[in-house]
């Protein structure tokens, strides 16, 4: 256990979600004027422990101080109520009933779609919810089935949904924390204008009861993909798909909430009056006028002229209303003034790291340095190219990664894989000549010379190179014998035969002796005196027939 304050006592984690876990806490003493609800001591209420990273942002702190009052006075049938606000250290706690029930999300996963008309009861209820909300200024921004608590589900009463995790979408909203991130909320569940950044109103939460209620006669959200941005992409470019068995007021309220534009969704007020026109004329016991009133539900489904807006989105004038507006020029002088100008140099204060001559910072560098000057190079003068530049280089590099594989004709014999290896012929070797054989001088430049006698060679014996030397072959090592020499290859050998017969012979004395086989054929002899009989029959037999 783990106290929480002076006043509450943490038990069990009943689940965990993005933004902090939800325990069952047990109340240890009376809360103060400052609390909604002061409760008793040893009263059971849900507390949500916001995330270390919320706690420590000075912003969400600030935030949860300053909303504190609304989200204390924000009490509906349809709404888990909040009765405290815990600040302690970095420790960020909302004090809520203890809802006995499941999520709808697990309820859809355990028990599958409802029916059309029970859809539309539950959908009522809960923009029943969104419309007390709003009419206070609070937008929830994460409608979904995960934060629908369902209060009877176990069969014992009515089934009543009730809402929660409002104003956390509103806490987590922290520039802190929200650099990285487009919008706040789920992929699956989140209207186009907070994926795209725009200023957003009460609008994104009927756009999140059309996916809920989309969701609860099918099974599943209208867009999936494998990853968020598809999911994103389908939320901003595609329309849903009308399901065949969905009735056609149904669709009508559906296509509605799924509308691109926000200003052409309905308000929660008029959602939840059409919700019930519906139910009350698709029922098996509808009349010819609330079947009417059914197919002209469209009527009913008229936009919120004045919705509630989210702040800090840039549809209130707070900081960020213009965050889609193109950057502006920063003016020279009040005078000349030109939003079409180019963007004008702040004039130089004298920091430092300013450029010589006081004419304001040095300019911001595109590209590396350039290498330093090789010795010998004189002052002033150009520097010898010494090869590309390392940008250039690297540049060149990520080009001819990008550049896709060409397909050109290849010549059959220039493939190597192709065409056979062809062998080169050795040259021929160059005829040796015989010692003797001295090449003669010119006729004309031969000296006169004495008679000599001609001393004849010796004669050259040709002597065949020997053959070389064959290897000698490796010794063969002795063939190791397996422990068990007989071998039955498919009874290929004598061995294998006269085993096979020694095992027949044993299996057939088994039988006959330890089997009723001897009852069944009805002679009590032995297995060996019966065998001695065959043979004796076999042999008066031959005898017979030899004679």
């Amino acid at each position: 256990m783990r106290p929480v304050g002076s006043k509450y006592l943490l038990e069990e984690p009943l689940g965990r979600g993005a933004t902090g876990t939800v325990w069952r806490a047990r109340q240890r003493e009376t809360a103060g004027a400052e609390a909604a609800v002061p409760g008793e001591p040893g009263e059971t209420v849900a507390i949500k422990v916001l995330k270390e990273e919320l706690a420590s942002d000075a912003d969400v702190v600030m935030r949860f101080l300053r909303e504190r009052s609304v989200l204390l006075r924000l009490t509906h049938p349809n709404i888990v109520r909040t009765r405290d606000l815990v600040v302690e250290g970095d420790l960020l706690a909302l004090v809520m009933d203890l809802v006995d029930g499941p999520d709808l999300h697990r309820y859809l996963r355990d028990n599958g779609p409802f029916s059309p008309v029970a859809a539309a009861l539950l959908t009522a209820q809960i923009a029943d919810a969104l419309a007390a909300s709003h009419a206070d200024g609070v937008v929830h921004r994460d409608l979904k089935p995960a934060n629908v608590l369902l209060a009877g589900a176990d069969g014992s009463g009515e089934m009543h949904p009730m809402l929660t995790d409002f104003g956390i979408a509103r806490l987590a909203d922290s520039p802190g924390l929200t650099r990285t991130h487009e919008f706040v909320g789920t992929p699956a569940y989140v209207a186009p204008e907070s994926a795209e950044g725009r200023p957003q109103t009460s609008a994104v939460d009927i756009y999140g009861a059309g996916i809920l209620l989309y969701e609860l006669l099918t099974g599943r959200p209208p867009f999936a993909g494998a990853t968020a941005l598809e999911v994103l992409h389908k939320h901003l470019g595609e329309e849903p798909q009308r399901p065949a068995s969905l009735p056609e007021p149904l669709w009508t309220v559906v296509e509605r909430c799924l509308r691109k534009r926000p200003e052409e969704r309905p308000s929660a007020e008029n959602l939840a009056r059409g919700l019930r026109a519906v139910a009350a004329g698709i029922g098996a016991g509808a009349t010819p006028e609330q079947a009417q009133a059914a197919l002209g539900v469209a009527a009913l489904l008229v936009p919120d002229p004045d919705p509630a807006t989210v702040p800090g989105t840039g549809a209130d004038g707070s900081p960020g209303a213009d965050a889609a507006a193109p950057t502006q020029v920063l003016p020279t002088s009040a005078s000349s003034y030109d939003p079409g100008a180019p963007t004008s140099v702040l004039p130089s204060t004298g920091a430092p790291g300013a450029a010589p001559g006081g004419r304001g910072p040095a300019p911001t560098r595109a590209m590396p340095p350039v290498p330093p000057m090789p010795a010998g190079t004189p002052q002033g003068g150009p520097p010898e190219p010494a090869g590309p530049h390392p940008w250039e280089s690297q540049l060149r590099a990520a080009r001819d990664r990008n550049e896709q594989t060409q397909v050109q004709y290849l010549d059959p014999q220039d493939d190597p894989l192709r065409r056979r290896p062809q062998r080169r012929q050795a040259p021929a070797p160059a005829p040796q000549q015989p010692p003797y054989a001295a090449q003669p001088a010119p006729y004309a430049q031969r000296p006169p010379a004495a008679p000599q006698r001609r001393q004849e060679p010796p004669p050259q014996r040709y002597e065949p190179a020997p053959p070389p030397a064959r290897e000698p072959r490796p010794r063969r090592e002795p063939r190791q014998r397996s422990a068990n020499p007989m071998r039955i290859p498919g009874l290929g050998c004598l061995k294998g035969c006269l085993f096979t017969v020694l095992l027949l012979f044993v299996a057939a004395w088994l039988i006959w002796e330890f089997t009723p086989l001897q009852e069944w054929i009805g002679t009590t002899k032995g297995f060996f005196q019966q065998l001695g009989d065959v043979f004796a029959g076999v042999q008066h037999f031959v005898q017979k027939l030899g004679g």
